[in-house]
Parts: C-alpha cells; structure tokens; sequence
C-alpha cells in the first residue's frame, strides 16, 4: 500500500543500488523535475532500526537525492514535505535484489520517444522555456529534440528502429527541408556514411546553372517549381541554384518518364535511369551481357575484300618514287579512310536476341551536356548463358539438338562446378566479398612485411633469388612477373587493389614507425651521383635496414586480379613463425560489419559452441558486430576456453596457409551460395562482389571472356 511519510524521516539505505556520484546520476534535472511535478514514483523504503520511527530508502536514491538538493536551496522544508512510499520488510539480500530489479528495468527514453514527448508538450504550451524547466533540460536542448521530430518519416523512423544513430539523424536534421532530407536519405541510405558525410552532402545546398541537371530541367521548368536563381552578374553560366532538391526531384520525373517511355518501345526487363553518364557503380552487383557479334552480311563480306584489293593497289601506287608529295598524302588519305571503314565493319555492334529483351535491362544515362541517353551495355540480376549454335552437329541428343538451334537459359552454366580457395570464402561458407578480400589481402601483406624487418639476411635472400631466378627462368627485362614472385623487388611501389581509406592497423603503423628510423641523411643530396655517394658511405647496419625496408614495401598483396594466396610468402611466413593473432584483430570496421550475419553466426559456433551463437542470433547485426569486436579482442568475460579461441581466430584471408595452392581448394558444391542481401556490408559490399573468385568462365576484370560455346553476361567488378 502506498503511503506518505515526512522527508525528514528518510534516509538513504546503505544497500541502495545507486552509488555513482550526483553528477553522474543527473540530480540535477531530478530536482528539477521534481519542483515543476512533484515525486511521480513512489520510494520503496524499509523501517529503520535506529532511530525509531524513521526508515531507510532502498530504491529511489535519486529521487532522494534531488529532494535533499532541493531542500538545500531552500525550495522545500523537510518536515513539511509528504513522500509517497511504499514500505517493504525483509532481510538486506531480498531488499537489495529488489531495488537491482526496479532499477534493471527502468528503461531511459530513447532520442525519439523524448522527441514525441517534447513535441506534445509544446503543441499544449508553447513555451520551450517551460517545457526545458519541467523536464530540468535546456532550451538548445529542447530545440535539438524538435528538430528531430520533424525529420522526414523515415529518417525518424529508423532512428525509433535503431538503425541509424542518434549523431546521423541530427546530421539529417541540419537542414529543416524534408524534401532535401529525402533527397540525401535515398541516396546514401543503404551504404556506409558518417554524420559528416551527411552534413557535408547536405550543406552543398546550391547546383550550378551548368550542372548536367541543370541543363536537363531547364531554368524556367525549375522556376515554375518554385525554385530560386542566385544569378551572378560577372562570370557568365555561373548562377547558381539555390534548390537543388527541386532540380533533381524535376530531372528524376523526367528521366523516369524518359525510362518509362524506352522500356515499352524496346521491350527491355528494366530501364533505370541515373544523374551520370558513367554506369559502373550502378551495376554493381549485376551481370553484362556479353553478346555475339552478326554474322557478315554479303555486301559486308564483298565490301571488305574491296577494300583489301583496293589497298593493295594504294601499297603499291606509294612505292612510286615518282609521286608528288600532294599525290602521296592523298594516296595516303584515301588508305586511311579504308582502314576506318573497314574496322566499322569488323567492329560492328553486337545483336541483342528477341528472345532475351525481357531478361535483361539497361542504364539510362545523363550526359555533361544534360542529354539523356541509354547506354549500349546491357545486365541482368541473373547468369545468363547464350549458346552458340553449333556446327556440325549431325543427329545427336536432344541437348546437342538444342545447342544447334540456338537459345539461353537463366542460371548457372551446365560447366562442372569450379573449386574455391579457402581464404576467399567466410565462416559458414559464403563468398567473401572481393572488396573485403583485397583489403585482407593487403593488411595480411603488411603483417609479412613488418615480420621481415626484423630478418636483412632473410630479406637479402629472398630479394636476390627473386632477381637471379625471373631473369633466368624468363626472355626479357620486361617479361619480369611480379605475380609469380610476390614482389615488386626491382621496381617502386606494389600494385595494391583500389579498395578506398584502408583501416588502421599495427603492422602499417610499425612500418611507418621503421622508416622514421632509418638513416636518411643521404637522401637530402640534389644529385643522383651524391645520393649515390652518401649510400655507400652508411655502415653495413644502416645498409641492411635499407634493404630490409625496400624489400618489405616491394610486397604485393595479391597476384594481380586472383583472389589467391603467394606461395612464396606462405613460406616467407613459415620462416618466421608468424602469428597473424598478436598483429590484426577483426573489429567492426575491418571485417565484422563486412561479412553477413550468418557468416558471424558461425563463426560463434566455431568458437563457442551453440550456446554463444544463440545468444547473439536474434540481435541486429549491428549488434552483433559491435559484440564480436569485444569478444575477438578479449575484453568480454567469457569462459576461459571461448576468450583463448577467440583471440587467436583469424579468417582464411588473413593466414598465411602452408604447402600447394591445390591442397586447401573447396569443392563448389561446399560453398553457401545464399541470398546476397545478407552479405551486404557498411560500404555497400554485396555477395555478388565475389561469387566469381576463383570461377572461370567468368571474367571479374571486365575483358569479356567465356568458354569457347558460350556467351555470357559477366558480373560487373
């Protein structure tokens, strides 16, 4: 039963769970609170035994405390001022287990719960002043939340849901325009942006007048829509538009109009238009069609033989030593024309079956003159193989039939299923993205070479065996490959993957630390003779940490475009014993928020059983990454046993696998080939990245090649 007791009569309970000092428990705002509304929650207290009559509080310490402040201020007396209560008896183990469990389960409102709440109290009051009094908070504070109430719905949203931190949605909310907000949200929301990617995107809150959109929508289109020009009287087609979000909200209607009109005149799957007259980030993820050419028509075939007669004529007409110069450039110019027509003819475009047109799409493209246009690439969001007819086939099966009439099926190809290589493949199965891959690749590289610093005469063996052996074992100074030896030894820097900011690591730390200490006086000398000089003037140390230096950048991280491993750095890191756990762990940045949250799941299993990857199953996978960053870096309390495995995991990538390449392949058949949409990553990393390492016939680089009896649409890289 609730009742009332004077303030005076309670005190603080020794067993109270609330022991953090008053500015960490905000007493302040308590108090306040607690002036404009009174005690809304009742204390639980217990009789104390001295001195009689008065009793201890066990839950509520805060609520205490902001009284006694107010007490202190002189706001309120304590023996006229009636605390509700509810009294309790029991012993201090059952009274301090019920004040844990009715401060567990107080639950703070969340940034969006607080941002509704201010909202109603200003539509009933109007007074921010009175509102940050009432709730003990300030103004600016009051002002922040209601401005993120009026975010765009769902930006609000997935701040209520949790999937966008409270830093993010203030950036949104730097600008009052839903409408601009939108605008930045459905750009960015599905890949990996801080706050200050977003301020930044948002501030940029003018378009120039000559901007491809511009130009597309027109100043007075862009007008009638209430758009605004801030015209500059000096520099000619440098106005600005002061309403991007206008511009763009125009130039999207037609565009998608333009899409709409070119999808029902070709009968393609899809058209998508984008603001760009560049297609590849767009199709990240999907297949190109790889089409064969038309067969030469007969006046094509007669045209080209005229033209190869023709030309020999001309080859001959120029050896005579008699012709005019004027003679000679006309010759001459009539030779090159033929050579242009003749590779249009060999160059013609190729033929996109009838039967295809609804499997696949195209991009819609902007140009820097703000022409729509659609580009000549076709994709799919599946495989699709065209079988070439074949020729000479006579009777047969049915499937020898089919291949000699032509046709295309969507899917995988009827090849035999190709093998994978460990490294390239995440806890559970699915493909690492080619992305991810290269950037493990490279810090994995790192590891190697900040191991052998510490090893010159090992750095002087590998260095000269490599030099003596690619000029042996190829024709000439420039046949040397960097992929059969994994470095760059004669040349400069290595040709690492174009992946973006790398994330920090110790290796590269330490190699920067190592050239910091190197002997460099030498270099300070203008001339090649006496930097050459100074070289050789540096004791046999000093050279050798040079050398071990030169050797360790000259690493490459992979072999070209193969997401494999060097086996000769495998041997290097077998030399030198080492462990890849005391030189990377995974967090967050660098793997975890980069795989699927299967993948995660199974890892937790890996390394502790079903219990662990059950307790993290139905978190999000934020979460999940956020938890996997403590646990792989020890600083979660864990049994004995899942701490001492967690701290030495590292993925396939990262280790340095010893013997043949072939002796650690995956069969295909082992590879979880599931929905992409779970292995996508923060900065936008799909599964689609890397379903083709390791796969022939399927060409990662772009080239266009495919077995010899198919033609195929490829994975963009």
């Amino acid at each position: 039963m609730i009742q009332t007791i004077k303030l005076s009569k309670l005190r603080l309970s020794p067993i109270n769970v609330r022991t953090a000092p008053d500015e960490q428990l905000q007493i302040e705002p308590m108090a306040a609170s607690i002036e404009a509304k009174g005690v809304l929650q009742n204390l639980l207290v217990t009789p104390a035994k001295k001195p009689r009559g008065t009793y201890e509080v066990f839950d509520g310490g805060r609520r205490w405390r902001g009284l006694q402040l107010l007490v202190a201020r002189g706001t309120i007396v304590a023996d006229d001022y009636d605390v509700p209560v509810k009294v309790l008896t029991g012993d201090d183990a059952t009274l301090s287990e019920t004040s844990t469990a009715a401060n567990f389960h107080q639950l703070k409102l969340t940034p969006a719960e607080e941002c509704r709440a201010f909202q109603h109290f200003i539509g009933s009051t109007g007074d921010l002043d009175a509102v940050a009094k009432r709730f003990g908070v300030t103004r600016r504070f009051v002002e922040g939340r209601l401005r993120l109430a009026s975010l765009a719905e769902p930006i609000f949203a997935a701040l209520s849901a949790g999937d966008i931190t409270l830093d993010v949605a203030k950036a949104y909310a730097s600008t009052e325009s839903q409408e601009k907000q939108l605008l930045v949200w459905n750009n960015y929301q599905n890949n990996y942006v801080n706050a200050d990617t977003i301020r930044r995107v948002i501030a940029n809150e003018s378009l120039k007048a000559n901007d491809p959109i511009a130009i597309l929508v027109g100043e007075e289109r862009y007008r009638a829509a209430g758009g605004k020009v801030d015209g500059d009287l000096f520099t000619d087609g440098n106005d600005r538009w002061v309403n991007p979000e206008i511009a763009h909200r125009l130039a999207g209607e037609i565009m998608e109009a333009e899409a709409k009109r070119i999808g029902e005149e070709t009968g393609l799957a899809w058209i998508r238009p984008i603001a760009s007259n560049y297609a590849h980030n767009a199709a990240h993820g999907l297949y190109r069609a790889i089409l064969r050419q038309p067969d030469l028509t007969e006046e094509q075939a007669q045209r080209l033989a005229e033209i190869e007669e023709r030309r020999s004529e001309l080859e001959t007409e120029m050896q005579d030593e008699s012709l005019s110069e004027e003679d000679f450039k006309l010759l001459d110019q009539e030779d090159d024309r033929l050579i242009s027509e003749a590779e249009a003819i060999d160059n013609r475009a190729p033929v996109l079956p009838e039967e295809l047109k609804a499997h696949v799409g195209a991009f819609l493209l902007l140009t820097p003159q703000g022409e729509m246009m659609l580009d000549t690439q076709y994709y799919s969001e599946q495989q699709i193989l065209i079988e070439e007819p074949a020729n000479g086939d006579e009777g047969g099966d049915a499937e020898a039939s089919e291949r000699s009439s032509g046709g295309f099926r969507v899917g995988s190809s009827k090849t035999s299923e190709p093998t994978y290589r460990p490294e390239t493949v995440a806890p559970g199965g699915k493909p690492l993205s080619a992305r991810l891959y290269d950037e493990l690749a490279m810090q994995r590289r790192d590891i190697l070479a900040s191991c052998i610093l510490a090893q010159p005469a090992l750095a002087l063996d590998y260095a000269l065996f490599v030099m003596v052996d690619a000029r042996t074992k190829t024709s000439s100074y420039y046949s040397f490959s960097s992929t059969k030896y994994g470095t760059t030894i004669r040349a400069g820097a290595p040709q690492d993957p174009n992946t973006g900011d790398m994330p920090t690591s110790r290796a590269r730390e330490y190699l920067a630390e190592a050239h910091e200490g190197l002997d460099a006086g030498w270099t300070e000398h203008e001339s090649e003779i006496d930097r050459f000089e100074g070289f050789r003037a540096l004791d046999d140390d000093s050279k050798a940490n040079w050398l071990a230096y030169i050797v360790a950048i000259s690493l490459e991280a992979k072999p070209g475009i193969s997401n494999e491993q060097i086996p000769l750095h495998n041997r290097l890191a077998s030399i030198l014993d080492i462990d890849v756990a005391s030189w990377w762990r995974p967090t967050s940045e660098n793997f975890f928020d980069r795989v699927s949250k299967g993948s995660i799941l199974s890892l937790l299993d890996e390394v502790g059983g079903p219990a662990l990857s059950g307790r993290h199953a139905s978190l999000k996978k934020t979460e999940i990454s956020a938890s996997c960053q403590k646990l792989f870096a020890g600083d979660t309390i864990v049994e004995p046993e899942i701490k001492d495995a967690a701290l030495v995991w590292v993925p396939n990538a990262m280790r340095f696998l010893e013997g043949k390449p072939e002796d650690h392949l995956v069969e295909a058949d082992d590879i979880d080939r599931g929905d992409a949409d779970d292995a996508v990553g923060t900065d936008g990393d799909t599964a689609a990245d890397s379903s083709s390492a390791g796969t022939d016939p399927v060409d990662e680089a772009g080239s266009g090649t495919s077995t010899a009896d198919e033609t195929m649409l490829e994975p963009t890289a």
